[in-house]
C-alpha cells in the first residue's frame, strides 16, 4: 500500500497488488495492517513527490491520504499513518510542524473506527537511540491525542522490533512505560539480525516477551522469502521448508493454542477441570463415559476476562 508502489506516476494509481493481497487475506481470515499511508523518510517518496513544495505538495498529500484510506476503510486492523515520524521529517520540513498531525486527523476523519498507529524503530531495540525513546514516543502520542475531528481518535503504538542482540529487560521496561497509556501495542516488523547459531533463540525470546505482555495485542514478523535474499531474516527457504526461525513460530503457535491445538483432561470428583488458556476462541467438547452423553460449547476469552483469573462454569 506504500505510496511509491501505488502511484509511481503522478495521477496514475494502481492498487491491483494491494487489492489482490487484501482479497487473499480476507478469504483466509488473516488480519490486515495498512502499511503505510505516508512514510516520513525522504528516501521513500515517489520520485515525483520529492520536488514538490507549497500548495502542490499539500494537495498531493491530501489526495494520497484520501485515496488509500477511503479505498480500504473499515477493512483493516490498523493504519501506519506517518511511518517513522520520530526519525524522519520529510513532511514537516516542507509543510510545517503540524504536517503529521494533519495527516493523522484526515485519516481519522475518513476511517474513524480504525486504529491509527504510530510506527517506529529502536524504541524497544536500541536504548541509545535518543530519537525514539519511550519518552519521545509518549510526547508525540500526547500531541496526537488532542485530535478531535471525528470523536476521540483511536491511537495505537506500533513498534517495529528490528533487533540485533535483544536486551529483554529493557524491552520489558519500555513496553511497561508505553502500556501505561492504555493504548494497544503491536510489534509490527519483528526480525533479528544475528549469527545463525543464536538467531532463532533471540527470535524466540522476543516473541515470548511480546506475547507475555498484556498490552501487546498483535505481533507481525518481517520475514517473507525473497529469491534475491531476505531483508534480515526468513522463516523458510525457497522451497518453503522451515528454517530454525520458522520452527520457532510453529512451536510457539502450538504452545499458545494456534494450529488448532487441543487440551484434553478429566474432571475431578466434583466435575471441575482446570486449564491455563490464552485469549482467543475456543470450542469445548464434554463427554460423560457412563451415560455416553456429550455436550458442546463455544466461547471467547478476552482481556476483559483476565482480572482476576476467571473461572468458566458450564452447566450440563
Amino acid at each position: 500500500m506504500k505510496w511509491y508502489s501505488t502511484e509511481v506516476v503522478r495521477g496514475k494509481e494502481d492498487y491491483s497488488t494491494a487489492d489482490a493481497m487484501v482479497k487473499l487475506f480476507k478469504q483466509h481470515g488473516i488480519a490486515i495492517r495498512g502499511h503505510n499511508i505516508i512514510w516520513d523518510d525522504p528516501n521513500y517518496q515517489p520520485s515525483w513527490v520529492k520536488g514538490l513544495n507549497g500548495p502542490d505538495l499539500y494537495n498531493a498529500v491530501k489526495r494520497r491520504v484520501f485515496s488509500v484510506v477511503s479505498r480500504y476503510k473499515g477493512q483493516l486492523a490498523g493504519w501506519d499513518v506517518v511511518n517513522e515520524n520520530l526519525h524522519f521529517s520529510f513532511l514537516e520540513n516542507k509543510m510545517g510542524p503540524k504536517a503529521s498531525y494533519n495527516v493523522f486527523a484526515q485519516a481519522h476523519t475518513l476511517d474513524p473506527r480504525t486504529i491509527m498507529f504510530m510506527n517506529e524503530f529502536n524504541t524497544l531495540e536500541q536504548p541509545g537511540d535518543s530519537a525514539s525513546t519511550p519518552a519521545r514516543y509518549l510526547q508525540k502520542l500526547r500531541e496526537l491525542q488532542t485530535i478531535r475531528v471525528a470523536g476521540k481518535i483511536p491511537l495505537g503504538i506500533g513498534l517495529e522490533s528490528h533487533f540485533n542482540t535483544p536486551n529483554i529487560p529493557y524491552m520489558r521496561s519500555a513496553l511497561d512505560t508505553l502500556a501505561a497509556t492504555g493504548l494497544p501495542i503491536w510489534l509490527t516488523e519483528i526480525d533479528v539480525s544475528a549469527p545463525p547459531n543464536v538467531q532463532a533463540n533471540y527470535f524466540e525470546q522476543i516473541l515470548r516477551e511480546g506475547h507475555a505482555h498484556p498490552q501487546v495485542k498483535g505481533m507481525v514478523t518481517w520475514s517473507g522469502y525473497n529469491p534475491k535474499g531476505c531483508y534480515r531474516m526468513c522463516l523458510t527457504d525457497g522451497n518453503f521448508k522451515n528454517l530454525p526461525t520458522g520452527d520457532v513460530v510453529d512451536k510457539l503457535l502450538r504452545e499458545w493454542g494456534g494450529l488448532r491445538g487441543q487440551t484434553t483432561g478429566l474432571t475431578d470428583a466434583d466435575g471441575f477441570f482446570e486449564a491455563s488458556l490464552f485469549h482467543g476462541d475456543y470450542d469445548l467438547e464434554i463427554s460423560h463415559p457412563l451415560t455416553n452423553s456429550t455436550a458442546s460449547h463455544s466461547f471467547k476469552l478476552t482481556s476483559e476476562d483476565s482480572h482476576p483469573s476467571p473461572s468458566i462454569v458450564f452447566r450440563v
